[in-house]
């Protein structure tokens, strides 16, 4: 080798020359006391390696790594940082939904409720009081997130203890294909390309039916509460939509964020042109999951080397710096933003973009005609929900713009309890980790919710 490995300390060092330089495996170096964590993966089916670099070292002599993968002749590679791992001591930066629950002394329950197209989803429980009856309050997260965004910014600002402080029975749920809900009768997420095979639609039409009625099943109630961000909106609209009965089943829709239009969404890397050659590339290398990992991995790089480019980056993409975040929100941020999803579940989002509707997921007009027999896909009819609903919205959401949560306010009609214009800087992940949402939102949001 001609370049120097001096800079790999002590038992890393010698691990890496060991194992790496000498053509063996580095798993081993696993166990190497590191301050951070910095991965060298090879994208090859038979093989994945890691190495771990003292991030002390590693922002100083990164080149030094390039050229140690190039000698070492491994192709393919794919250099991400985890750069939370930077902030070790960052409240709950790690943890899981229960792990967190626990943490803060709430008690939990999991609770596993089985699809009728084999999918087996994770619900996460704060459990009731002894001695006492809560309503059932169902919560459902968005897009690349599962339930732990619910609680991850602790007591004062977690919107599931908020809920279960005020006396509600809170039940977290996660949809298939979150790291919670990553399970099937059958198929193997890891194997098999048909387990990748949903999109919202499916969510909405069987996932979210499953976990209402098993929820009810278990807390021996006629209808529960229900909260949506985002996404957990989309899934809602799609299951009153498609299951009108459920109209009946939830007392009220607090939701934040709405998404079934999003013609007006001014973030320029989610628009038509960028998603179409996403979704070409996807198809073409037949990648059904979506690991954010790649999809963030210019964001995680940039904000390796500065906070300052990373805040603009992020910006140009979610809005997200805003009065709401602190030193180390955006690095939480990306954190929690970390959960895969289907390739068809991100395309049938830009389908809605580009096309203007709120409609079923467009295969083509072939196929449209098998499954539909129409060319087109069959819109769902936001008439049908009659579940009074509550939106809240902010100018300052690059993804859900005011016009089009007044057009969702619209389609609802008379199910359409209150648009809730939130006053202050809210852009898209602040729903869930800005640290004025509480006062902002949640708590007008209790207040509603107290009424039904």
């Amino acid at each position: 080798m001609d370049f120097d490995l001096s800079w790999l300390s002590g038992e890393l060092g010698a691990c890496v020359e060991k194992h790496l330089i000498t053509g063996g495996t580095i798993k081993d170096c696993y166990g190497s006391q590191v301050r951070a964590n910095f991965y060298l993966s090879v994208l090859k089916p038979s093989i994945i390696n890691y190495v771990l670099i003292d991030i002390s070292v590693m922002t100083k002599r990164k080149h030094e790594v390039v050229k140690l993968i190039v000698k070492s002749k491994v192709l393919n590679v794919c250099f991400f940082i985890h750069l939370f791992r930077v902030f070790a001591d960052k409240e709950n930066a790690h943890l899981t939904t229960p792990q967190i629950l626990n943490k803060y002394g709430y008690p939990i329950e999991i609770h596993h409720v089985t699809t009728s197209d084999g999918y087996i989803l994770t619900l996460h429980r704060i459990l009731p009081a002894k001695n006492t009856i809560r309503k059932p309050v169902l919560v459902l997260h968005g897009l690349f997130v599962e339930s732990s965004s619910f609680v991850s910014t602790g007591v004062k600002n977690g919107l599931g203890f908020l809920l279960a402080d005020e006396g509600y029975d809170v039940w977290l749920g996660n949809v298939r294909g979150t790291p919670s809900s990553r399970n099937h009768t059958t198929l193997h997420p890891n194997r098999d390309p048909k387990f990748w095979d949903f999109s919202w639609h499916e969510m909405g039409t069987i996932d979210l039916p499953a976990m209402v009625d098993y929820v009810l099943n278990v807390t021996y109630q006629a209808s529960l509460h229900y909260v949506g961000y985002s996404q957990g909106t989309t899934i809602f609209f799609v299951m009153m939509a498609t299951h009108p009965t459920y109209n009946a089943k939830i007392k009220v829709h607090m939701a934040m964020a709405p998404v079934a239009y999003l013609g007006h969404m001014k973030s320029v890397p989610f628009g038509t042109t960028w998603n179409n050659i996403l979704n070409l590339w996807f198809k073409v290398f037949k990648i059904n999951e979506v690991p954010p990992n790649n999809l963030f991995f210019v964001l995680r790089r940039v904000c390796s080397f500065s906070f300052k480019l990373c805040n603009l980056v992020s910006m140009s993409i979610f809005g997200y710096k805003t009065n709401q975040e602190d030193s180390n929100t955006l690095t939480y941020f990306l954190t929690h933003f970390v959960v895969p999803v289907s390739r068809k579940q991100g395309h049938h989002y830009m389908q809605i973009i580009k096309s203007g509707y709120f409609r079923r997921y467009d295969f083509g007009r072939r196929k449209n005609e098998e499954m539909y027999g129409s060319s087109n896909p069959p819109s769902y009819n936001l008439s049908l929900v009659t579940t009074k609903c509550h939106l809240f919205y902010s100018r300052d959401d690059l993804l859900v713009s005011e016009v089009d949560a007044a057009r969702v306010c619209k389609e609802l009609g008379g199910a359409c309890a209150s648009s809730n214009l939130v006053n202050g800087t809210i852009k898209h992940p602040d729903w869930l980790i800005g640290n004025r949402i509480g006062e902002l939102v949640y708590s007008k949001l209790l207040n509603i919710m107290a009424d039904y």
